[in-house]
Formats: structure tokens, C-alpha cells, sequence
């Protein structure tokens, strides 16, 4: 493998990443995706998993979620919201990832959530 994202790499301290039980994508500030873990690229094997990476992200989605990246791009604010598809319920989680304080780009998380999911309130 050895997919290669600045100082993220699918070999090394950050392997890890690989084996996490949810979605990680990244792509740069052009929306090119810079990588795709284990789970994002099963998850995406339809569209071409891991021959992704290199690809236009903006191609992957309708005009309306297209705004919505480049608006989470260009303000820094987050989009957060669950989906649910197959009977399946899903968190996706939409920020800038940033080095050395400049924007990089986008990383998306989709986690999977279990049928009943507790809320604990902390004071």
C-alpha cells in the first residue's frame, strides 16, 4: 500500500488509521483526495475505492453538496449530520484539516451508529 498524505501514510506511526472502524477521507484545498482509509475505500468500492485517490471529490456529489464543501472550505465551520441508508444509521462529519495553521483541506469522518445511542449530559 503505501498511500501517501503529507505526514500520513498507511505505513508507519499513523497505520493505524487504516484499521479505524469508521471513514476517513482527505482531500486537499482543490478537492483532490489525498486518501482514503481501509473502510472509506470499501465503503466507496462502487465508485472505485482506493483509484479514487487523485480524483475530483466535487465529482462524487451533486451541485448542492458541492456548495456545501466549499462553504465548509472556506468558513471553517463544520458540517455534521447522520444519515441513514440500508436500515443504517450514520454520523458524517465534514471540517478543514489544517498544517502549520494554513487550511489544507477537508477531511471527512462517517461513523456508524449503533440502533440506540445514549445521550449523558455533563455539568
Amino acid at each position: 500500500m503505501g498511500y501517501r498524505f503529507g505526514y500520513l501514510s498507511s505505513r508507519g506511526p499513523f497505520d493505524w488509521l487504516e484499521q479505524l472502524p469508521c471513514s476517513m477521507m482527505v482531500c486537499d484545498r482543490k478537492y483532490t483526495i489525498l486518501y482514503l482509509n481501509e473502510r472509506a475505500a470499501k465503503d466507496h468500492a462502487e465508485d472505485g475505492g482506493r483509484a479514487l485517490v487523485g480524483k475530483d471529490l466535487m465529482d462524487c456529489h451533486p451541485p448542492e453538496a458541492q456548495d456545501k464543501l466549499r462553504e465548509v472550505l472556506a468558513s471553517g465551520i463544520p458540517n455534521v449530520y447522520t444519515i441513514e441508508r440500508k436500515g443504517k444509521r450514520k454520523l458524517v462529519y465534514r471540517c478543514q484539516w489544517k498544517k502549520k495553521g494554513r487550511v489544507g483541506g477537508l477531511v471527512q469522518l462517517v461513523i456508524e451508529l449503533p440502533p440506540s445511542l445514549p445521550n449523558h449530559k455533563r455539568h
